[in-house]
């Protein structure tokens, strides 16, 4: 496996090596030891699967609250889609920051998203399949989400016309800074 890393701190695109010979190829998605010596974790409790129908969809910017530590490895099975990552880490130095790649079912590559980081695509065709693997159960009640298109973030879509949401996503405010960090350290256990 190849890794590099992303323009948000601790976030890490992974390129598959596939050995190819006449059947086919078969490659390795996950390793602990390349992992570890990368500085990722590689203990997975959760694995997910969304479908979505429509090109130009959007899901998410998705994060989970404190006291999850919800690391995730996400993978596109089939078509492509427009993979955000958007760091809310107040310590981090790219708080505030983001980062974009394209994964698909061609290239195979996938995106370590640290916790704390909030994540969402776009399908850039339709019919998209998209695997996650986290190293924390989902918690319901720790949710949370921004608005995929809050100016304050400055993120560019490729998908225009046409966007479709769902209703929680569709319902986020625009980002306040102050509100944001007081509520995170209060779920921290701060004052």
């Amino acid at each position: 496996m190849r890794f590099t890393p992303l323009n948000v701190t601790g976030a890490m695109r992974v390129e598959i090596e596939p050995h190819e010979d006449e059947r086919g190829f078969f490659a390795r998605t996950v390793c602990v030891r390349e992992f570890t010596a990368h500085g990722l974790p590689a203990q997975f409790v959760q694995s997910s699967i969304s479908c979505t129908h429509r090109r130009g969809t959007v899901r998410g910017l998705h994060f989970q609250w404190p006291p999850s530590r919800e690391d995730k490895l996400v993978r596109c099975l089939r078509g492509a889609i427009h993979d955000v990552l958007l760091d809310l880490r107040p310590q981090a130095p790219t708080y505030l920051q983001h980062a974009t790649v394209r994964l698909d079912a061609q290239n195979r590559d996938a995106v370590l998203v640290p916790h704390g980081v909030a994540h969402g695509f776009q399908t850039l065709e339709a019919d998209c399949e998209v695997l996650y693997q986290m190293t924390d159960y989902y918690a319901p009640e720790l949710s949370g989400g921004v608005r995929w298109d809050d100016p304050r973030f400055g993120i560019t879509w490729p998908v225009t016309d046409g966007v479709t949401l769902g209703a929680r996503d569709a319902a986020y405010p625009d980002f306040e800074r102050g509100a944001f960090e007081a509520e995170l350290r209060r779920r921290r256990g701060g004052t």
